[in-house]
């Protein structure tokens, strides 16, 4: 079956190359904005179904992968900032704090509809920043398309102190120990 890789993030397409698979990339075009109540562990599980859904409801014979990543700062979903301001403010606020990623992926079966899907928490503890190390990392890193406003594969490494979770991919938005256990239960053989 041909893969599908559901996203428009340059950062998830670079993380699946590195399974040596062939895949395609197709940018789902899907509403994000959070329903009323909805948590961030359901918000991104329903997102990542419906951009994987939205690929595989237009062909047969392939597998598509959906994900999708919200950070969580004092209890409030915090997506990508867009722009420099909202990106400061998001990094004040992370400032000496732990926060909370939340990954949410899905991978679909277009042949037989089979779901699977999770959410994968990742705990990233920053250090204290002021804002003199906030600009600098603005103007050299400029992350705006980064949920929380850090690109922890690059210079975003410095304002953090600690991770916590099971695959350091997911921090990146693709969490590839999952993905391949998905894989293999569709006949994907990694290696």
């Amino acid at each position: 079956m041909k893969l599908i890789l559901a996203s428009s993030s340059p950062y998830r397409r670079e993380l699946l190359e590195r399974l040596k698979i062939p895949f395609e990339v197709t940018a789902p075009e899907v509403d994000e904005t959070p329903h009323p109540g909805e948590t961030p562990d359901k918000l991104v599980e329903r997102l990542a179904i419906e951009k994987a859904q939205k690929i595989a409801g237009k062909t047969r014979g392939v597998l598509v992968i959906g994900s999708d990543q919200v950070a969580v700062y004092n209890g409030n979903i915090v997506g990508k900032p867009h722009s420099h301001d909202k990106a400061a403010q998001q990094l004040r606020e992370a400032s000496g704090r732990t926060v909370t990623l939340y990954t949410g992926l899905a991978l679909i079966n277009a042949d037989t509809q089979r779901i699977q899907r999770e959410v994968i928490p990742y705990r990233v503890t920053f250090r204290a920043l002021t804002d003199a190390q906030i600009e600098a990392y603005l103007h050299k890193e400029q992350p705006y398309s980064c949920s929380g406003s850090v690109k922890s594969e690059g210079l975003g490494i410095a304002l953090l102190e600690k991770f916590e979770g099971d695959d350091p991919n997911t921090l990146i938005g693709l969490p590839l120990i999952r993905l391949v256990r998905m894989l293999e239960n569709e006949g994907i053989k990694i290696i």
